[in-house]
């Protein structure tokens, strides 16, 4: 079953600056597109999408423009973006001539919540619908409903929530988060990317640590709206590559072949605009 990775962080620090790993020691050095697929490319991942790395942000377009002509087997690029910043609408003009664009992220877990609720932020992200660009949606557990109300504000655009909503898995919090969850699959441009949560779910996690909340996700949005991404190389501060897909499968191992595939590539074909295989 082939995988397309859809939540994949390459760090050039002889390129790019990138503020907030002086306080990540455990991720701060280079992460090569190289490395990645000498781990991956054995686990059937074949391709995938590179997802912005909060660099400085006035690099925030070259990152994208570097990401898309990277790798052939890097077939597109989740842009960082500035909803809140009033020169968004020229800013998103000229992300929008980049080959390979698939989607935009603001990252909003470490921001304030007041950040994603302004006129203007919402505004903004409205604008994406007529560049048909989905917006990766990251935000906490906590967030949630807040994320939901920027949801509806924005119906004509696509959203994907990252990380599982990034609920507090190690210490097995599953309330409210999964009512949240539910509330949040009720709005039907929503998709869920099953990522990231091995990074929040402490050192010793086992499969069954993570079952109950990648299966909630499912159940709550369905096989038709959900993706798999690695969070590479975040993950690797608790777990490795290896190691989360392998946890993924067995996790789904009583799945059709089918619902397999919408998960592991199907879905995110559709959803980032990618035609299979490299380009």
């Amino acid at each position: 079953m082939r995988i397309l990775d859809t939540h994949l962080h390459l760090v050039y620090q002889d390129r790019f600056s990138y503020p907030w790993l002086a306080d990540a020691p455990a991720l701060n050095r280079q992460w090569t597109v190289e490395d990645y697929f000498a781990e991956a490319e054995g686990l059937g991942i074949e391709t995938a999408l590179h997802m912005e790395v909060d660099v400085a942000g006035e690099q925030m377009l070259a990152e994208t423009e570097y990401m898309t002509h990277l790798h052939p087997k890097v077939v597109g690029a989740i842009a960082a973006a500035r909803p809140e910043h009033k020169d968004f609408p020229d800013y998103l003009q000229r992300l929008a001539e980049v080959r390979g664009l698939r989607g935009v992220r603001r990252i909003l877990h470490t921001s304030p919540d007041e950040l994603s609720q302004s006129d203007r932020f919402v505004e903004n992200v409205q604008r994406l619908a007529n560049y048909r660009l989905p917006f990766d949606l990251c935000v906490r557990a906590d967030q949630l409903p807040i994320g939901r109300k920027l949801v509806e504000q924005c119906p004509d655009v696509q959203f994907i929530l990252d990380h599982c909503g990034v609920p507090k898995i190690a210490e097995q919090e599953l309330e409210p988060w999964r009512t949240h969850i539910r509330e949040l699959a009720g709005r039907p441009n929503v998709a869920a990317k099953v990522s990231g949560i091995v990074a929040y779910a402490g050192p010793d996690w086992t499969v069954a640590t993570l079952r109950p909340f990648v299966e909630h996700i499912i159940e709550s949005f369905g096989w038709d709206r959900v993706v798999w991404g690695s969070d590479h190389p975040v993950c690797t501060l608790t777990a490795n590559l290896t190691r989360w897909v392998g946890a993924t499968k067995e996790i789904i191992a009583g799945a059709s072949a089918d619902e397999q595939a919408k998960l592991l590539h199907r879905n995110a074909e559709r959803i980032y605009r990618v035609q299979g295989g490299t380009k």
